[in-house]
């Protein structure tokens, strides 16, 4: 591992937040804001916003790149090899929630982590990856997102695809509910086993074929009438994405235990969210559909 390696990950990584920010405002039609900051023990990013745009009641597409001395308990809990390490993480995170119910909402990551010491090899690794997250379900929607999630992994193995699909699968699902977020797509961490280029290569094609998985669906579902009916279970269903992101997910965890800066690492959050005690939706409703059609595992190609 050298430092042109790792200037080529960050190089790449701020050419694809302004790729994707770019395709995005030209749905939206409204620019999304920009706000660099840095990080007091090492470190920084560039947080892309939106809020109250045309399409897009909130998205985020941040980079960040920080570094550190000491890990937080998230990252070296099973990696006790990393104890005592300098490390550096860097990636693209993004989280864009639409304002229409018939929108999906859709998350995509994908980043580097790096950890050394003197007299030692580097310890690094990749990891990403995109999931879907509809409130009114679509199979042909679906079957989008996941065949370009599978071409994006085909160049690299035949078997990728049903390992991070199911990976994906089980990380996305919020245990204390016993259901997934939504319909999934693919998830990987730690890759390092196909050596740095191949791993960079197969983060590169993550990340390049974000756009082409989630921008056709917008445009098809962003101008679809709704109402309040529409609306309330939107925000009902947002409520899901804010337990997981608080309760599970490892980056949220890992920003907000070294440090981070919370704004940033909150960006995902829904602006309007709405719970409801013990509430179910009338049985064969498009509501209910949701939940015995979509929020299950399966294959949808």
């Amino acid at each position: 591992m050298t430092s042109t390696q790792s200037s080529s990950v960050k190089a790449y990584l701020l050419d694809l937040q302004q790729r994707i920010v770019s395709a995005l405002e030209e749905v939206d039609g409204q620019a999304f804001g920009t706000d660099s900051w840095q990080r007091a023990e090492g470190g920084g990013g560039i947080s892309r916003i939106i809020e109250n745009g045309n399409v897009f009641e909130r998205g985020g597409v941040g980079f960040s790149h920080v570094t550190g001395k000491n890990l937080p308990p998230s990252a070296a809990a099973n990696r006790p090899e990393l104890a005592g390490r300098n490390w550096e993480a860097m990636g693209v995170s993004l989280v864009l929630h639409p304002r229409n119910p018939y929108a999906p909402t859709v998350h995509m990551n994908v980043r580097f982590f790096i950890a050394t010491a003197e007299g030692h090899e580097p310890i690094w690794w990749f990891g990403g990856g995109m999931d879907l997250t509809p409130y009114y379900g679509f199979e042909e929607d679906a079957r989008h997102f996941h065949q370009v999630c599978r071409d994006s992994l085909q160049p690299f193995g035949d078997d990728l695809h049903a390992k991070y699909k199911k990976w994906c699968d089980e990380y996305f699902y919020l245990k204390h509910r016993q259901e997934a977020r939504g319909v999934g797509g693919i998830f990987f961490d730690d890759l390092n086993e196909l050596g740095f280029e191949k791993c960079f290569a197969l983060q590169q094609s993550v990340g390049d074929h974000f756009i082409a998985s989630y921008v056709p669906i917008l445009k098809k579902r962003k101008d679809t009438p709704y109402g309040e009916r529409e609306r309330d279970f939107q925000t009902y269903r947002r409520g899901r994405y804010v337990e997981f992101n608080l309760v599970f997910d490892r980056g949220t965890l890992f920003g907000l235990q070294s440090g981070g800066r919370t704004e940033s690492i909150l960006m995902s959050m829904p602006p309007v969210v709405t719970w409801r005690y013990n509430w179910q939706p009338e049985a064969g409703s498009p509501e209910a559909k949701l939940a015995t059609d979509f929020l299950v595992h399966r294959d949808w190609i």
